[in-house]
């Protein structure tokens, strides 16, 4: 059972932010803007912890009624009714409690830059890293995100050697945090006279898009050289020198952007791009750290392994962090099959959370 204590500090806290918000012409905007965050994200798990508390009441009286010897015997035959039935419903109560009070991910809330690179497996690996693009753009759209491609670098035969997508919405980050990592694909390509099934990858980053006030980067420690856009083949795109290339010196991470045709431009997309590698990769350690405590691989940074098979002549999806597999890769490539995979990729981050916490 919930300790009462802390649900009641809960509700007490949201009484308190409550009244301080009351007294705003008191508060700087700052001030008024980080109460109003915790009292919105604070107002569900106290309307929860109201509901629970009410239950644990009510049966706390129901027992009591049927115990009591002067109590009416058709009250008494009504309590012994209601009992069972809240005793049952009680467990999952306690279970959506248990996940409302467990540690927030301080980026769930974040919009998010989702990076696809092919792999190996050369043209291959670029057509399907086009159909993780255009799966991912068919999802946010089903979830009301905006998805807007801030840098791309096309294949001569179609899809994606890279591209890097901002997306924006409600609860990005929280929903899409688990798709990092290295994506398979077994089908049989168009190219293929043979009819042989060929293996090819993909590569899938989601970072937390970043404001300056998430991370700070030194100056001196960003290398930035300016060069003039190219395109396929080393054709020149532009006329003047607009493209960035900008160097985390300390990380050695790198960004390059040439997709505007203004350096000013080149450079802010360039900059958002860095900020969110440098504050992924420091999560990245984190996370690591954190996974290796809990011994759970889900969500915990780490790109090297595969965690995906999208098997084509089976129309099966596998993700092999969690042994779910299903056959349903049509629905999933198109997008509006996807929810399933990640809901069963949060659950499974939240079991073993609530394991941690309870064992």
């Amino acid at each position: 059972m919930i300790p009462q204590e802390r649900l009641e500090q809960l509700i007490t806290r949201h009484e308190e932010l409550e009244h301080m918000m009351s007294q705003s012409a008191e508060l700087s905007s700052d001030e008024i803007i980080a109460l109003s965050k915790e009292y919105s994200d604070l107002s569900p798990v106290v309307k929860a912890a109201q509901n629970y508390l009410s239950m644990i009441n009510e049966m706390i009286e129901l027992a009591e009624m049927i115990t009591d010897k002067d109590i009416d015997p058709e009250m008494k035959e009504l309590a012994e009714m209601e009992l069972p039935d809240l005793k049952k419903r009680l467990p999952a109560f306690e279970r959506e409690m248990e996940i409302m009070l467990l540690p927030k991910d301080v980026d769930d809330d974040k919009n998010a830059l989702l990076e696809i690179r092919a792999g190996t497996g050369g043209d291959e690996a670029a057509l399907f890293a086009g159909d993780l693009f255009r799966m991912y753009q068919r999802y946010a759209q089903l979830e009301g995100w905006k998805f807007d491609v801030v840098n791309s670098s096309s294949s001569d035969v179609g899809g994606f050697k890279e591209v890097i997508i901002s997306v924006s919405g409600k609860g990005v980050f929280a929903k899409l945090k688990h798709e990092s990592g290295g994506h398979r694909v077994q089908r049989v390509p168009d190219t293929e006279t043979g009819g042989r099934i060929h293996t090819s990858a993909a590569t899938v980053a989601v970072m937390p898009e970043v404001e300056e006030v998430d991370i700070k980067l030194d100056d001196n420690d960003i290398r930035i050289d300016i060069f003039r856009a190219s395109g396929p083949g080393g054709q020149s795109v532009n006329t003047t020198d607009s493209a960035v290339r900008m160097t985390h010196i300390p990380t050695g991470i790198t960004v390059q952007q040439q997709d505007e045709k203004s350096q000013l431009k080149n450079r802010q997309k360039a900059m958002k791009v860095l900020m969110a590698r440098v504050y992924d990769a420091e999560r990245a350690i984190r996370d690591a750290e954190r996974a290796a405590e809990r011994k759970e691989q889900v969500g915990s940074g780490d790109r090297s392994g595969r965690i995906r098979t999208y098997n084509f002549p089976q129309g099966r999806v596998t993700d092999h962090r969690i042994n779910l597999t299903l056959y349903k890769l049509d629905q999933i490539m198109a997008g509006d099959g996807l929810e399933e995979v990640i809901t069963a990729l949060i659950n499974e981050d939240q079991a073993a959370l609530l394991a941690e916490m309870n064992g």
